[in-house]
């Protein structure tokens, strides 16, 4: 089962702010922990929204509209994700309980989701 652990950006990491060293070597060892356990897929950070661009589709068969960032909703931006596969929605619990803060500043969030995977979406 695929999970996405997503890292929900703070005012800090939309200023582009890298996280603490002591930070960054737990980040670093959780991402080992999940190499070696067999289960992470990927992880990757996000530059900030300022460098981004939201295309949204405003009216149902219209154009759609291309906004360039900064995005003021920072609860709305994403700083980083990480995608694991394993046995159970358990089990990438027990996996994201284990993260570390991952902006460093009691602002951290982390939003978990299954990914929907081929099977899934052919037999809805």
């Amino acid at each position: 089962m695929l999970f996405m652990l997503i890292v929900k950006a703070s005012a800090n990491s939309e200023q582009g702010k890298l996280p603490s060293s002591e930070l960054m070597d737990a980040m670093t060892r959780f991402n080992e922990e999940l190499a070696e356990a067999g289960v992470r897929v990927m992880a990757k950070g996000l530059h900030p929204s300022s460098n981004g661009i939201r295309i949204s589709y405003p009216e149902p068969g219209g154009r759609p509209v291309v906004t360039d960032g900064p995005f003021p909703d920072t609860e709305n931006v994403i700083a980083g994700f990480i995608l694991i596969d394993v046995k159970s929605r358990e089990e990438a619990v027990e996996w994201a309980m284990r993260m570390p803060d991952p902006q460093g500043h009691g602002e951290g969030q982390i939003e978990l989701r299954q990914v929907f995977e081929t099977s899934e979406e052919t037999s809805s």
